[in-house]
């Protein structure tokens, strides 16, 4: 992952998603590589217990704002009810994207950042965490609480 951030911006987000294809399947996660549907681009799909979660994953010098988080959970309404999805953003999320996000407004999507994908791979303290693992845990947590943020920190 870091020999990706030499790359200029648009190589290093098409490096990006193949790396988290990679990752996905090395967890044995039944990746789908990048795909396009009429007026949009999904960045590939995952199949974590039998659910299909559609993946938008960005590689950017500053923090998603609260426009591509709608965008997203725009993109994942217009697929079937059950629909799904991870953002993968390597430089997080704006506060106040999570904040507007979160307000009244049920969670089809979790977050990871770069930071969750540094811990999973290179362990904290002796502590590591696999992939699907982590998954499993940021899905409970959306599920129980309505917050689409759970720092791998706090589950490690």
């Amino acid at each position: 992952m870091l020999d990706l951030t030499p790359l200029d911006p648009q190589k290093r987000g098409y490096a990006f998603e193949q790396f988290l294809q990679e990752l996905f399947d090395a967890f044995r996660l039944n990746p789908r590589t990048p795909f396009k549907l009429v007026g949009e681009q999904i960045d590939g799909s995952l199949e974590l217990d039998k659910e299909i979660y559609l993946i938008e994953a960005k590689w950017q010098n500053a923090p998603v704002g609260q426009k591509e988080l709608f965008a997203f959970a725009g993109k994942i309404s217009g697929k079937a009810t059950w629909s799904r999805g991870i953002f993968i953003s390597y430089s997080g999320f704006t506060p106040d994207s999570i904040t507007a996000y979160s307000k009244g407004r049920p969670a089809n999507f979790i977050t990871m950042d770069g930071l969750d994908l540094s811990l999973i791979l290179a362990g904290d303290s002796g502590h590591f965490l696999d992939f699907d693992v982590c998954l499993r845990k940021k899905v409970r947590y959306a599920a129980e609480t309505g917050n689409i943020i759970l720092p791998v920190s706090d589950i490690l």
